[in-house]
This record gives C-alpha cells, sequence and structure tokens, in this order.
C-alpha cells in the first residue's frame, strides 16, 4: 500500500457503541523503513456517549471513562488518544441530579468527584481533548485534564457553578487560572460567564482553533497518529517534564529536565533515532511482520465498560 493510500485509509474511522456511555474507535497502522522494517503503533478515539443528557458528567460515566483510560495506558501499543463528545455539546456539565440532594456530611465523607480527576492526571499516554459545542462546569474541566485541547471556534467553555450556589469541584479553578490567567479566571468563575473557542485559542486554553466540527476531531486524530508514530519512552519523558513546569520552580526543572534528557540516552530509541532519517524511523517495537505501510482498523470492545 502507497504511502498516500495509507494516508487515505486512516480516514476511515470505523465507530462502534460500548454501552452504555462511551463509543470507541481504534486504528491500529503500521510504518516501515526502507528496509521492510515495521513499527505498529495505535491510536484510539473515546466519545462520551449520552446525548440524551447533553453528556452530563457522572461518577458512572467517569467511571467508565476511567476504566477506558486505564486499559489504554496499560496497552503498551497505544501511542495516543482522543477525548470528544457531540457536535453540539462536549459536556455539558456535571449531572444535576446526582448532587442535588446532597448534604454536607455525604459529600465531605463520600469525597465526591474526587474520582473525577484521580485517574487522567496520572495517564501517561498523551490525551488529547476535541471540543466542540459546549464544555461547561465539569466538561470545561475535563477538558482542562487534557494534554493538548482542539476546538472549534463555535466551542463554548465556561465555568457556571456559582449560578448554582457551589464553586469548581475538579480542578476548574486550579486548571484554568493557570492557562488564562488570574483575572480572567476570576472574572469567568465569579460570573458564571462563557467563553468561545476563538477566545480559548487566543488566551492560550487550546492549541489550535478550527472553523468547522469536521476538522477540529481530524486534526485531533492526525496529531494523534503523529505522535504515535514516535518513540513512546521520549514522549512518556516529554509529558511528563512539560507537566513538571506546573509544580516546580523554575531551576528545579531545569534540573529535572536535564537528568530526564540525559536518562534516554540509555534508551534504544535514542540510538535508532540518531542513526535514521525522520522519514524511515521505525523505534524500538519494530518488527520484520507484515512490513507494510497502512492501517488496521478495529471495533475494540471487549472490557472498556
Amino acid at each position: 500500500m502507497s504511502k498516500d493510500r495509507a494516508n487515505h485509509e486512516k480516514q476511515r474511522w470505523l465507530g462502534t457503541l460500548t454501552p452504555p456511555h462511551l463509543r470507541l474507535t481504534s486504528a491500529i497502522c503500521q510504518r516501515t523503513n526502507n528496509n521492510g522494517i515495521g513499527r505498529r503503533y495505535k491510536t484510539n478515539v473515546l466519545t462520551l456517549n449520552r446525548p440524551r443528557a447533553l453528556n452530563a458528567l457522572s461518577t458512572s460515566l467517569f467511571g467508565e471513562l476511567n476504566d477506558a483510560l486505564r486499559q489504554m495506558d496499560d496497552d503498551k501499543s497505544t501511542g495516543a488518544i482522543v477525548l470528544t463528545g457531540g457536535e453540539k455539546v462536549f459536556a455539558a456539565g456535571a449531572d444535576i441530579k446526582e448532587m442535588k440532594d446532597l448534604t454536607f456530611s455525604e459529600a465531605f465523607n463520600n469525597n465526591f468527584i474526587a474520582s473525577w480527576s484521580a485517574t487522567i492526571p496520572g495517564v501517561r499516554t498523551p490525551l488529547i481533548a476535541a471540543v466542540n459545542g459546549h464544555a461547561l462546569g465539569g466538561g470545561c474541566e475535563l477538558a482542562l485534564m487534557a494534554d493538548i485541547i482542539y476546538c472549534s471556534a463555535a466551542a463554548s467553555f465556561g465555568q457556571p457553578e456559582i449560578k448554582l450556589g457551589i464553586i469548581p469541584g475538579a480542578g476548574g479553578s486550579q486548571r484554568l487560572t493557570k492557562a488564562i490567567g488570574k483575572t480572567r479566571a476570576m472574572e469567568i468563575i465569579l460570573t458564571g460567564k462563557n467563553f468561545s473557542g476563538t477566545e480559548a485559542g487566543q488566551w492560550g486554553l487550546a492549541a489550535r482553533v478550527f472553523d468547522t466540527n469536521d476538522s477540529c476531531i481530524q486534526e485531533a486524530i492526525a496529531t494523534a497518529e503523529k505522535i504515535a508514530k514516535m518513540s513512546s519512552v521520549a514522549v512518556k519523558a516529554a509529558k511528563e517534564v512539560v507537566n513538571k513546569s506546573q509544580d516546580l520552580p523554575l531551576r528545579d526543572g531545569l534540573e529535572y529536565e536535564r537528568k530526564v534528557f540525559h536518562g534516554l540516552f540509555g534508551s534504544r530509541d535514542q540510538k535508532i533515532g540518531t542513526q535514521c532519517d525522520d522519514q524511515t524511523i521505525p523505534f524500538s517495537d519494530a518488527t520484520n511482520e507484515d512490513p507494510r505501510d497502512g492501517c488496521i482498523y478495529t471495533e475494540d470492545q471487549a472490557g472498556m465498560v
């Protein structure tokens, strides 16, 4: 299969429902070098699937999402993950039915919504949020947990919890402030106002902004495939050091980065990478099996939810 044909085939994503709250699409692709040595890598697209509830986030949905992400993260062939929602709603926020009757004692003793942000920060596989439509409250917080955010210009972000007599509880006050600055975050959180996808790009919250929903999803998939082709050990190391920049003072961060940088000289991928041009790198899980470029599209259901 030619490279042009392979690139065309990569766009033919097959979808399958994984009841009740997630839809999963996977693609296993192969890339070969001039010697016919190939490397297989997999990208996954997870779609929130509660359309009647506008993808409202609940503890059960997050349990399924966390289980799916843990399984993907444990799969060494998974190179990157895209998380998305519907065309009109990424996630409209927390399921109010789940929390409207909660008492302080119940919320505190059960550590309500702690599980929502317990898994994603520990996922080592790069996670891209592709946001179309509304990402409000918990939906905005979920997008903020991703490593990269892509969105359409018409997307809408916000933390409207103040209108319910509460505050963001899954990281919104912390991650949003780090992403767009204190004064903008303060205005958004104190007033409950929304901001557009265009503003998200201008303020540095979104890495890229697209004119259409389809282009947002397709470019997120393309970026996931690009990342998946790289050395998995280098990708995980790069994600780790960038995340450390959010926690460490500059001097400590620079020292940490340098130690991880030095450590990669002990990897096989570093030796392969410095001896190949960037069009033919098979990296360390190289195999002689099925020596051709192309993708195998799968409907991966087993054990996901």
